[in-house]
């Protein structure tokens, strides 16, 4: 609490002399109350939130004609175990009897991202509109989750504006297993 002290001066006759007040104010108070209120805004205040990136999956009923994609659009990405790429365009039974199919990893300058660069370009070169590209992922049941998450990175480092995780098929998996062991 302020205090206020008097201070007298003697007892003259004559004109007196005016007191002398001294002021002293007590803040501790006020420091109490201003922890206090730092304390309240700091447990009340929101810290910065987690942001995750919006994935849209398609809607699971039938559709009673499927969207056909040209050959040139579609990229395919098999996501296998030791963080490899099993990748080919159009469908498979043309890409393995053309062999036009290939194995990479998600290295950062000779990977995954680097193949759809460069099929960004040959489309661009060609007169089609790179944002046409379709990539596929599918994950096998070998790979790892980081592998899904490594491609779905090179999709928005690559701006892709359409992909699509879709289920992998038993067959096909074991088919480019050993397609990937004979080229081994």
């Amino acid at each position: 609490m302020a205090e206020i002290t008097s201070a007298t001066s003697g007892s003259k006759p004559g004109v007196g002399k005016s007191k002398k007040l001294s002021t002293r104010v007590d803040l501790t108070p006020m420091v109490d109350l201003g922890f206090l209120l730092i304390t309240f805004f700091i447990f009340t205040t929101t810290m910065a939130l987690p942001k995750a990136t919006d994935l849209k999956m398609p809607d699971d009923t039938p559709t009673p004609k499927p969207n056909k994609l040209e050959d040139k659009y579609a990229l395919t990405a098999c996501l296998m175990d030791n963080n490899k790429v099993f990748y080919y365009r159009g469908a498979l039974e043309d890409a393995i009897k053309s062999h036009s199919y290939s194995i990479t990893n998600y290295d950062v300058k000779a990977g995954f991202g680097e193949v759809i660069r460069n099929i960004q370009n040959d489309l661009k070169k060609q007169r089609y509109n790179r944002d046409d590209l379709m990539l596929l992922i599918k994950p096998s049941s070998k790979s790892t989750y980081q592998n899904t998450v490594d491609a779905l990175d090179e999709v928005m480092i690559n701006e892709m504006k359409r992909y699509a995780i879709i289920d992998f098929p038993k067959d096909e998996e074991e088919l480019i297993t050993s397609l990937m062991k004979q080229n081994n």
